[in-house]
């Protein structure tokens, strides 16, 4: 096996960039950033609805010989609320916003990709979400109107990096 088809060494990159294509894959999800989300212009309404992906930590384990790495990951996956509904009747529990429906949306886009990772082909690739995963629903965390899900839970993948190699 050559370095570059090594997982361990590649590990940060086949994580981030598996994150981003299957989250480009959903309907519900127009661009997929990631790192310091402060660095994001969230006031450009034509990049949502957004992902936003960010690996918080790694963990390197030797479980019995068969090394593992565990990232620490958080989706952020967002959209602007709308304020324009067609009535003038003001729900007082639903409000006259979208904001429930994009909560509903973009739990799904989140629910979907860890779904992948638990069963699906990612699952089969050796990225792997086996414990719970945290689902926080936010709508006042950013500058502007957003509302969305921060999905957190961790990835875990084989490490093929050996002292003897």
């Amino acid at each position: 096996m050559s370095t570059s088809e090594r997982r361990g060494i590649r590990a940060y990159y086949e994580i981030t960039d598996t994150l981003k294509n299957q989250l480009l894959l959903d309907p519900n999800v127009k661009t997929v950033t990631s790192g310091d989300i402060t660095r994001i212009n969230l006031e450009k309404a034509e990049i949502f609805p957004l992902s936003h992906v960010t690996l918080n930590s790694m963990t390197q384990s030797d479980n019995a010989g068969s090394g593992t790495l565990t990232f620490d990951v958080t989706i952020f996956s967002m959209d602007i609320i709308s304020n324009d509904r067609k009535t003038d009747t003001v729900d007082l529990y639903i409000g006259n916003t979208n904001e429930q429906d994009i909560i509903n949306t973009q739990l799904s886009v989140s629910n979907l990709i860890v779904q992948r990772m638990r069963g699906g082909d990612l699952f089969k690739d050796e990225f792997q979400v086996l414990g719970d995963v945290s689902y926080e629903f936010f709508t006042e965390r950013f500058s502007n109107e957003l509302a969305g899900v921060a999905a957190s839970f961790s990835i875990t993948t084989y490490n093929d990096i050996w002292i003897c190699t």
